[in-house]
């Protein structure tokens, strides 16, 4: 007749079980932190912004968008591309218009 395991050895296990768990936890918990690099925003706010001045490549790369359930906003992303067309535009008529003085 097969022995079956007692009730004792089936609790050490399962307490060393959940032992392991929480410092597996606990470690990646430690190492890993909440996900997050930046602080939450509150509900309305947005971390998108440009220089109301002229834009450069690096304000291009650093623009941030808030997140939402299947994406980004969409009205921040289009406000974003809105005024970067606007801006290369602008250039584009001014290269066209410093090089027909030439």
């Amino acid at each position: 007749m097969p022995r079956s395991p007692n009730v004792g050895t089936v609790l050490i296990y399962l307490i060393v079980a959940a032992v392991v768990a929480a410092v597996v936890f606990l470690v990646a918990s430690l190492v890993f932190g909440r996900g997050e690099e930046l602080a939450a925003l509150p509900p309305d706010a947005t971390p998108t912004s440009l220089p109301a001045g002229p834009i450069v490549g690096d304000d291009v790369r650093a623009i941030r968008f808030s997140q939402v359930l299947r994406g980004y906003r969409m009205s921040e992303v289009d406000w974003a591309l809105q005024r970067t067309a606007a801006e290369l535009d602008a250039l584009r008529a001014r290269v066209t218009e410093l090089e027909a003085r030439q």
